[in-house]
């Protein structure tokens, strides 16, 4: 990370909710359990470094369309969309709701964003190939450099964990890391 010190960050953390989290969960994502202590080195680390800490988080209405194509999960106001314990958002720190893939998609994070002068995005979080990626398009696209810690990122599977990163790495330039 020494490259991005004098960068104006902010570490984004991506759908670390019950319902992909948890055992058992409706869109359980097993791996996502084994990236929770290295999301908490960054999380301590950003927090001491003052870099801004968004929470972007899926919160669907009961009959949200996503439902037709995956399984009802993240319902708005359920334990299943809250944050898991592990990572409890601090008071100062952002939650963004979200309804679709990207985290930036009829969103306030773009604007939060800019309100904190925001070059670069450390994004983690699950799922890999699915609201990281299109999150990494999206970002791309509005000019932020991108970095990811790739033991912070999980997918359901290796394959698809790893054809993510190389997207992310050509496509979209992002710098794919290995954090401390």
């Amino acid at each position: 990370m020494k490259q991005h010190d004098k960068a104006r960050c902010a570490l984004l953390i991506c759908d670390m909710l019950n319902d992909f989290v948890k055992e058992g969960a409706p869109l359980e994502v097993p791996k996502a359990r084994a990236i929770i202590d290295n999301i908490k080195k960054e999380l301590k680390k950003s927090r001491k470094k003052r870099i801004p800490v968004i929470f972007c988080c899926d919160a669907h209405k009961k009959f949200d369309r996503e439902f037709k194509l995956w399984s009802r999960h993240a319902v708005k106001g359920t334990d299943g969309a809250q944050v898991i314990k592990e990572l409890h958002p601090h008071r100062q720190d952002y939650l963004v709701n979200k309804t679709s893939y990207s985290c930036f998609y009829k969103t306030s994070l773009d604007r939060i964003l800019k309100r904190c002068g925001i070059t670069h995005i450390i994004i983690t979080g699950v799922v890999t190939n699915i609201c990281i990626l299109y999150t990494v398009a999206e970002a791309y696209m509005r000019g932020y450099q991108i970095v990811i810690p790739d033991n912070c990122v999980a997918a359901l599977t290796q394959h698809e964990h790893q054809f993510a990163i190389e997207q992310m790495r050509h496509l979209f330039h992002a710098d794919i890391i290995s954090a401390s």
